[in-house]
Parts: C-alpha cells; sequence; structure tokens
C-alpha cells in the first residue's frame, strides 16, 4: 500500500514515523518549506524523544514532501493529521482539515480510505466525506475512517508504537479490513465502531484525564487550607483500583495541544446542542485559576514584586517538550512583568520558542546556577528531571531569600526541613514559613 500522511506536527510526523518502523513505506507532506527542508536533512522540526532517532533508522522508508498534488495522486491511504487549534469561541479550526481534504479531492486518482487522525467535533468525519465527494476530479471512490490519536508530548512515540487500543470509527467492512491491514505490524488491540463513536471516543478521553487533573488540583488547594498533605490522599485514593493512581499529582495545572482545546471544543458543542456539560465547564475553570495558584502564593511573601529578581525554572507546559501551548509560563510571566520583576528563565529545550515571544523582556540563563543567583524568589513551572535531580542546597547558596514556589511537588517536604528555604508547593504544608518572614522584613 502507498501511505501518505499529510502535515509534519506533533500528530502527523509521530503517525507517519511509527508506521515506517512497523515496515510500511510512507510520504509526508507539508506546505512549510522549512519543515520539509529539516526533515530532509534528518532533523525532526519538532523536540520529541526517540523521534529523530527512528527516522534515521527508517530513512530509507520516509519520504517527505511539498507536493501533495503529487503525493496524493496514486496514494491507497491518506492520514490528515493537521492541527485544528481552537477559535476565540473554544470551537475546533478545521481549516487546515478542510485545505487538505480540497487538495485531496482535486489530485487523487485511485480509490482510497482517507483517515483522518486530527482531533475533530462529532461529525466531522461525515461533513469532510460529503465535501471530497462533492469535489472529486476523478471517478474514484473514497472512504472516511475515523482514527483518533492518543499520545501525549514527550511519549508520543511509545504511546504510538504501544497504545493501550487502536480506534477505528468505520462505516464500511472494506474500510475496516483496510485499516487492519495498516496496523498489523503494531499488534495492538481494536475498537471498531462508528465515525461518530470514534471522535466522541478521543473527546471523552482527554476531557475525562483533565477533569481528574482538575479534581485532583481542587482537592489540593482544600488540602493546604485543612492540612492534609494531598499526596498522601492521591496515594490513598490511586490504590482503589476503580480510580486509579494516574492523573491524580497535583500542580498549576494542566496544558499542551489537547486538554485545554479539547475540553473547551466539547463545552461548545454541548452548548451548541443546548447542552450544558457542567463538570467539563468546571475543569476549565478549574485549569484556569491553577494556573495562577504561584503567584498567589508570592503575595503572601512580598507586598510588591517591583524591583524583585524572579527566578524562573522551566517554560514547557511539561518536560521532554518544547512545546509552550498553554503553559503557565505564560500566564504568570507576562503578570511577574507588568509588576515590574526582573525575572531570569532556565528550559533546556523550550527557550528558543519563547524567546519568539519575549526575545529581551527576560534574561535567558545557560545553568541553573546563573538563574538563581541573587533571585529573590523561584518559581518552578515545569518538573524537569534538572530541577528534580539538583542539590537543593543551591537554593540557600544561591538566592538572596531563598524562597521557593514549586508548582510540580518536585521534592519531598522532609528533604527542606533542616534547611533556611522557604518550601512553598501544591496541596502540602509550607516548611519553614515562619523562618523566613524574619529574614524578608531585616531586607
Amino acid at each position: 500500500m502507498k501511505i501518505v500522511v499529510s502535515g509534519t506536527g506533533y500528530v502527523g510526523l509521530v503517525t507517519a514515523v511509527c508506521l515506517s518502523e512497523v515496515g510500511h513505506t510512507v510520504t509526508c507532506v507539508d506546505v512549510v518549506k522549512e519543515k520539509i527542508d529539516m526533515l530532509n536533512e534528518g532533523k525532526s522540526p519538532i523536540f520529541e524523544p526517540g523521534l529523530e532517532e527512528l527516522m534515521q533508522k527508517n530513512k530509507d522508508k520516509l519520504t517527505y514532501t511539498l507536493n501533495g498534488k503529487l503525493a496524493y495522486k496514486d496514494a491507497d491511504v491518506i492520514f490528515i493529521g493537521v492541527g485544528t487549534p481552537e477559535k476565540k469561541d473554544g470551537s475546533a479550526n478545521l481549516k487546515y482539515v478542510y485545505e487538505v481534504a480540497k487538495e485531496i479531492a482535486e489530485n487523487i486518482e485511485n480509490n482510497a480510505i482517507i483517515v483522518i487522525k486530527s482531533t475533530v467535533p462529532i461529525g466531522t468525519n461525515k461533513k469532510i466525506e460529503k465535501y471530497i465527494r462533492d469535489n472529486l476530479k476523478h471517478d474514484v471512490k473514497i472512504e472516511i475512517v475515523s482514527n483518533p490519536e492518543f499520545l501525549s508530548q514527550g511519549t508520543a512515540v511509545r504511546d504510538t508504537l504501544h497504545a493501550q487500543r487502536i480506534v477505528l470509527g468505520v462505516n464500511t467492512k472494506h474500510a475496516e479490513e483496510i485499516m487492519k491491514r495498516v496496523y498489523d505490524g503494531f499488534n495492538l488491540p481494536y475498537v471498531i465502531t462508528n465515525r461518530e463513536s470514534a471522535e466522541m471516543i478521543k473527546y471523552a478521553s482527554n476531557d475525562f484525564l483533565a477533569l481528574k487533573i482538575s479534581y485532583i488540583n481542587e482537592i489540593a488547594n482544600l488540602c493546604e487550607i485543612v492540612g492534609a498533605n494531598v499526596e498522601d490522599v492521591a496515594k490513598g485514593m490511586g490504590m482503589d483500583s476503580r480510580i486509579g493512581n494516574k492523573f491524580l499529582q497535583a500542580g498549576i495545572g494542566y496544558g499542551g495541544s489537547c486538554f485545554p482545546k479539547d475540553t473547551k471544543a466539547l463545552n461548545w458543542l454541548a452548548n451548541f446542542n443546548d447542552y450544558e456539560l457542567k463538570t467539563i465547564k468546571a475543569a476549565i475553570e478549574v485549569n484556569t485559576n491553577q494556573k495562577l495558584k504561584l503567584l498567589k502564593k508570592a503575595r503572601k511573601y512580598y507586598d510588591s514584586l517591583e524591583g524583585l529578581n524572579v527566578a524562573v525554572l522551566g517554560l514547557t507546559f511539561k518536560p521532554n517538550t518544547d512545546d509552550l501551548r498553554e503553559a503557565p509560563s505564560l500566564e504568570n510571566i507576562p503578570i511577574l512583568l507588568d509588576d515590574g520583576a526582573n525575572i531570569k528563565a532556565y528550559d533546556p529545550v523550550g527557550e528558543k520558542r519563547f524567546k519568539k515571544i519575549y526575545p529581551t523582556e527576560i534574561k535567558y540563563c545557560k545553568t541553573l546556577e546563573e538563574t538563581l543567583e541573587n533571585a529573590d524568589i523561584c518559581f518552578i513551572f515545569t518538573e524537569w528531571d534538572f530541577v528534580k535531580n539538583m542539590d537543593i542546597s543551591m537554593y540557600e547558596k544561591l538566592m538572596r531569600v531563598p524562597i521557593v514556589l514549586d508548582g510540580r511537588n518536585c521534592y519531598s517536604l522532609e528533604s527542606f526541613e533542616n534547611t533556611n528555604i522557604v518550601y512553598d508547593s501544591i496541596g502540602r504544608k509550607t516548611i519553614n514559613q515562619n523562618k523566613i518572614a524574619k529574614d524578608i522584613a531585616k531586607n
């Protein structure tokens, strides 16, 4: 089979490379010349552990091109893996999906299966099928399959090759058989259903995980008030097999390309159909507020942030990715700048993208030591290994006032008990809060 994948972002490129890993020959199409040039040089345009290595390993089975017309012409299976960013009203922007669909319709000369891998609202597969059929330039038969992805940034390759299930929304046995041939090498269980159910499985899965995160963050906030420890609470909850221990890590909210966008899109869809998803609406609200949790904590220690030296550890929304979408850093840093703070930041992967937004407003450091030097307070936004594994005595040795606000609970409370470091995390008691109050007063 000739397989073509449209889009070389997280979804498209990871899908293409993993299909090549199980033996398929795949052509990748994109409209951005810089990305195709990078790919033809053997470089990935996104930071994703293991992806570039698999690109090199399977380079004889991968082709990268700007020429969609030629690629689609005689394809047997075409995956659409382009972005569906949110609009201002929260709905999904399907502009790029329709652009690809138009190019396919105008150029395809073979009977083909067209697979929508992008996350799209329920009913989109049906609409795209009609759109392509209405715009076909040649007498061919096409079928649309819904095949949502369930990958996470930072673990996308593993999530694809070792997925827990492959969801196929199909309308015919023929489409099902073709898709099973595509995925045969993965040796994974299938969920075979209709297209609307497949589309809903994607949204329902992501939004349930977002709900779980927002729930534990709400519990964490209450734990701080009543003196409970959210980690012990989460451990006790997670041991119940009905609940499970995944996505029960308290923090400063979820981010990235999926959860924020997908919760808003499902909320919009419900409202559009005169229905209110109260749980999803609440999850969105909780997450929005949670992102500013550390900033609220900072104001306990300083009446004003004007002129303060602020150290920021981590800019991306999670470790092992350069993705900044919906990252807490993007919510907090503008406010810190408006309040007159002097910001030094360190992120070994996210700096390049962040510089495009704030090229000169903050200082980008190359080491932890440089970031913490003479700081009055430290914000931890991302749980990078370099943060979790650092010698915590560096906070006391290097900072002018060692106040550490940890939005990801990177350390144990016990490790700070015999120090002069204020350690204020999420859903747990604050260590050394009274000690530092005296030092701040002196300064």
